[in-house]
């Protein structure tokens, strides 16, 4: 999607996209891709255009007969200018350790509360829907994010802390595809209940082709997992590595992970996670990628996707 004369930094970016009529040029071309526009209704292509409101307006009766570009996306009833969505999506996509709501709200001059949502619907923008199972060579390994111990309130450690180990953290399985299809190592990511057998190898399962090698470390979890896999199991007790079994490509992606969350976030909350393993795991994947590249990709994936605030704080009112 990305063209030879698109800006290749962020400084280019920023004077590129602040001409209102070249970011809703480019958002159109994002949205309809052939430079047809059409009703996002009834898919009609006979419309009338306001140019004064940059709106469009079927020329077909029914419902909803008219519709901007936002309509349908992640920037549905947003009332920022899409040139701020442009940077917002520039700045998340190509910042290797993330950009937190404080920073993008004082980058383009909005409230912290509503760089807080934006940067949520770019994460669901992107999120991977590729699917398909993985095959190969692939590591399997799980972590726990959460808050330290001993840099918690008094108050929150005594309701949050109840024993020792993972408690009070959240569990996340990674599973990453050794060299898969775009020629480098790609992750995936999902936070579970646990780190039971039952739990981690559902989830292998779900995700991996019977057959596949598959190298672990000595969790008890995965034993079993050579009756449909070739399962190679590394010690880290006595290694690390030994020939190709490690898992040393899944540590790497805990520690960029780890240090995006601990670094510019700060504190996660466990019911946005899987948020911010989308935003990771995207980057990770598309890390060969130009900044222009990541970039449309996501521009172009916020389409047929909303999240509204309500939404979004639902699971805050449950805690």
């Amino acid at each position: 999607m990305a063209t030879a004369n698109w800006p290749k930094t962020l400084q280019a970016a920023i004077v590129y996209f602040s001409d209102p009529d070249v970011a809703f040029t480019e958002m159109i071309r994002f949205r309809w891709p052939d430079g047809v526009v059409k009703c996002p209704t009834c898919g009609g292509k006979d419309l009338y255009f306001t140019e004064s409101r940059r709106i469009w307006q079927c020329k077909n009766q029914h419902p909803r007969r008219q519709f901007s570009v936002k309509i349908g996306s992640i920037m549905e009833d947003s009332p920022l200018g899409i040139d701020k969505w442009l940077v917002a999506m520039w700045l998340i996509t190509n910042a290797k350790n993330g950009i937190s709501s404080y920073e993008l709200a004082k980058a383009i001059g909005i409230t912290q509360k509503s760089a807080w949502f934006m940067l949520h619907r770019i994460r669901l923008a992107m999120q991977d829907e590729t699917g398909g199972k993985l095959g190969g060579h692939v590591e399997v390994d799980e972590t726990y994010i959460g808050g330290k111990a001993r840099n918690m309130h008094k108050s929150r450690k005594a309701r949050i802390i109840k024993g020792t180990g993972g408690m009070g953290k959240v569990a996340v399985m990674g599973l990453l595809d050794r060299h898969g299809k775009e020629g480098h190592s790609t992750v995936r990511t999902q936070v579970v209940k646990g780190v039971g057998k039952a739990l981690l190898q559902a989830a292998i399962r779900a995700n991996v082709k019977r057959d596949s090698s598959i190298f672990t470390d000595a969790l008890k979890s995965y034993d079993g997992l050579n009756e449909d896999y070739v399962h190679s199991v590394i010690d880290h007790a006595e290694r690390y590595v030994d020939g190709q079994v490690h898992t040393n490509g899944l540590e790497n992606f805990w520690s960029l992970l780890k240090r995006t969350i601990h670094g510019t976030y700060v504190s996660v909350e466990p019911f946005h996670l899987f948020r911010y393993l989308d935003e990771q795991a995207f980057r990770f994947n598309t890390r060969k990628l130009t900044d222009a590249a990541r970039f449309a990709m996501t521009a172009t994936a916020a389409f047929g996707k909303r999240l509204t605030f309500n939404e979004l704080t639902a699971a805050d009112a449950t805690c």
